[in-house]
């Protein structure tokens, strides 16, 4: 599904980013990202889906060279990709079902099959009733479910999120690991950086720790590895 052969990242600032990283990621795989601040996970994220352009080396995204990439084949390569914010993103004056529904609005979808598939992901996230109301209106972790249900309308391939659970308590936190855990049952690539220890060391999948630009561990059924 994701291949990163020899990539490095240097900033114009003269940051480096990423030093020579190399990983393979399986489809179906659920993949935890973390380390330090500053360790280069971030741009490690935006790689995938070509926020960042990587200054050397080879990145493969479901069978899509990104060193080749043209600009105007970025939006094709970014529908097959769902990604999910810390800070949620939604539109605000938009409601919960238009906001699902304008991923597949901008590629033109029939507006029946429009309604219907945005009804299903909102029937999985939990938010069926909520379809009417605007993101103000919805808790955080609401708001992070309309995030989700946005990112895997699509049905893509691969779910990308970037601490997704960094502005939510707790309870909430679980709640969306939960959706995720079902979200990959499904067969969905999750790739998910974060500083949640507890989630990490208690639900035990594939851990990628990076510092330094590099990979320093790669482990299945791994732990956070850090103090915090």
């Amino acid at each position: 599904m994701i291949e990163m052969k020899n990539v490095y990242k240097k900033y114009p600032n003269g940051i480096v980013a990423l030093n020579g990283l190399n990983i393979r990621i399986n489809q179906g795989e659920f993949v935890y990202i973390v380390g330090p601040s500053g360790a280069g996970k971030s741009t490690f994220i935006k790689m995938m889906y070509r926020e960042e352009k990587a200054s050397s080396g080879e990145i493969v995204v479901n069978g899509m060279n990104l060193s080749n990439l043209k600009n105007k084949e970025v939006p094709y390569l970014r529908r097959q990709i769902g990604v999910v914010f810390q800070d949620f993103k939604l539109l605000p004056k938009l409601t919960v079902f238009e906001n699902v529904a304008f991923a597949l609005e901008v590629i033109e979808e029939h507006p029946e099959k429009i309604r219907k598939r945005v009804m299903d992901v909102l029937d999985l996230v939990g938010l069926k009733k909520k379809a009417r109301m605007f993101p103000d209106e919805l808790s955080g972790g609401e708001q992070q479910r309309v995030s989700i249900a946005r990112s895997i309308v699509n049905l893509p391939k691969v779910v990308i999120a970037d601490e997704p659970t960094g502005n939510l308590d707790p309870d909430t936190s679980w709640e969306i690991m939960s959706l995720f855990e079902e979200i990959n049952a499904r067969g969905t690539t999750i790739i998910m950086a974060t500083h949640n220890r507890e989630i990490v060391n208690n639900m035990r999948r594939r851990v990628v720790a990076i510092e330094g630009g590099l990979i320093v561990r790669d482990e299945r059924g791994g732990d956070y590895g850090y103090e915090i």
